[in-house]
């Protein structure tokens, strides 16, 4: 069994959408992306990596980066049997198993973007990976320490926290004393994941009750659960909880070893998923790997 996944926020680079161009699939998801957003997000895509970090921007770069990439796998008759996405990754998820169509995905994306950076001043808030620390020791730190919440369960070995920045960083350098290997603040502009975005939560509520979902063309293991679903009343209802709660990544790759997913692919720009699930013991490829077979 295959599953894609595709990936979240931090999967951005400046020079992707020239590196997508190559695809023959691009100038017509490039030209269909500019209808929706209202102008060429191409220029964004390929330019300065701070204008491009920015929620709003890299939310619907990497959504349109990974379209394109699951429409050259289709192409070719590559397709799988369940998919996933990690955080944004998610929405991405749901396009290509056709619970809604690209325009909205992308809609929805970049609202979510929009919305996500209203909800807390830029620079207030903050996020970082601890690596090679205990889940529990994680959480018990993290618990010890207002404004701090774990935001992604990524691997057994990397778990993401998120919250105030001087709270994050109080919770980092006391995960430092306990001996976390290394822990590396992320290229983020807001504390995702967490109650702090309660605005957007509310806002993309509303967002997603105007949307018809369809119900899937293949299983989606759903970041608030980590468990599979083809219905569409609860994906509406996972995809709002994933904005203030945590990404449950880690138990979701269990979750579709258990269904017997013996292939992960992950669809999009980079390698985050790839390496995460790699880490995890579990057979994993890019994309392009598949491509170049």
């Amino acid at each position: 069994m295959r599953a894609f996944v595709f990936p979240g926020q931090g999967s951005q680079y400046s020079g992707m959408a020239k590196d997508f161009s190559v695809y023959e699939s691009s100038e017509d998801i490039f030209e269909r992306a500019k209808k929706v957003l209202g102008f060429d997000i191409t220029e964004i895509m390929n330019g300065d990596e701070e204008t491009l970090k920015l929620t709003e921007n890299a939310q619907p770069s990497i959504y349109i980066t990974s379209y394109i990439a699951y429409l050259e796998l289709e192409k070719r008759g590559i397709l799988p049997d369940v998919v996933a996405g990690h955080s944004l990754g998610e929405y991405t998820a749901l396009a290509v198993a056709g619970v809604y169509d690209f325009e909205t995905g992308l809609y929805l994306v970049r609202k979510r973007g929009e919305y996500m950076s209203q909800a807390l001043e830029p620079g207030k808030g903050t996020m970082a990976a601890v690596i090679g620390l205990d889940i529990e020791q994680i959480e018990k730190v993290v618990n010890s320490i207002d404004g701090v919440y774990v935001a992604n369960y990524n691997s057994h070995d990397q778990v993401v926290i998120s919250g105030l920045k001087e709270s994050v960083e109080k919770a980092m350098e006391l995960l430092k004393e306990k001996g976390a290997r290394r822990i590396v603040e992320l290229m983020v502009s807001s504390p995702f994941h967490t109650p702090f975005l309660e605005y957007a939560r509310e806002k993309m509520k509303e967002e997603v009750e105007k949307i018809e979902f369809k119900k899937p063309r293949w299983p989606i293991v759903m970041n608030s659960t980590a468990k599979p679903t083809e219905d569409p009343v609860e994906i509406k209802k996972n995809i709002i909880e994933q904005i203030t709660g945590p990404v449950l990544w880690k138990q979701s790759v269990d979750t579709m070893k258990e269904m017997g997913v013996n292939e992960f692919v992950e669809v999009g720009p980079k390698t985050v998923l790839k390496n995460l699930c790699r880490k995890m013991g579990v057979n994993a490829k890019h994309f392009t790997e598949l491509l170049s077979e």
